[in-house]
């Protein structure tokens, strides 16, 4: 039987839309299906998530994708920029994380539904499940690489406003959370009453903007 289990993230991020520039703090609430036998995969699919959240898009600003002036801007700016293929409202957000985070998983966990609350949104949860469309996200874009990426960009060309596809520059083996059990060490940490053990990983690379 597939075990089921819940867990609630948070991240903080910029977004611009409607020539705007504004700070948002996100509550994500994830319902999963539990498919790997291995706790360590288990373990290493919830460490993807969190780092994905935590590491790539905490801090971001999230840009539609076709806004290539602000795209622009942010880039030159030093910011870690997030590209999506709509304006960077609540829903288009939760079901952007309802792919990425299911493809980063890899199968080990299988998000079926996804709720997504802003301090923006005025205490309005927008929420997707497994059987409802993807909307834009159907078509092909950093969503569905499995890598750690938020956008498809590099550079631009100040002149003809062209944003350049960009190459994948880490991988979850580079930040040691990996499937192979060589990537994890199990460390035991005693206390007074029981010895209990813990998934440990070494330091990770810091995440290019």
């Amino acid at each position: 039987m597939t075990a089921r289990i819940y867990k609630n993230f948070e991240f903080l991020a910029a977004v611009h839309f409607e020539n705007e520039f504004y700070t948002n703090l996100y509550e994500v609430d994830v319902y999963f299906n539990v498919e790997a036998d291995s706790i360590k995969e288990q373990n290493v699919a919830l460490e993807r998530i969190k780092f994905f959240l935590n590491e790539c898009l905490q801090h971001s600003v999230i840009v539609d994708q076709n806004d290539t002036d602000a795209i622009e801007k942010f880039t030159e700016a030093g910011m870690r920029v997030c590209t999506l293929p709509e304006e960077p409202y609540d829903q288009i957000i939760g079901i952007m994380l309802y792919v990425k985070l299911n493809k980063i998983v890899e199968g080990r966990l299988v998000i079926t539904d996804i709720n997504v609350t802003s301090s923006m949104s005025d205490g309005v949860s927008c929420c997707y499940s497994e059987d409802e469309n993807i909307g834009p996200f159907t078509s092909k874009g950093w969503w569905s690489n499995v890598s750690p990426k938020i956008n498809d960009i590099t550079t631009s060309n100040k002149n003809k406003k062209i944003l350049k596809i960009a190459k994948n520059k880490i991988t979850w083996d580079d930040l040691f959370l990996g499937w192979q059990t060589k990537d994890l060490v199990i460390v035991e940490k005693q206390t007074d009453s029981q010895s209990t053990s813990e998934v440990v990983y070494a330091k990770f690379p810091t995440v290019e903007k």
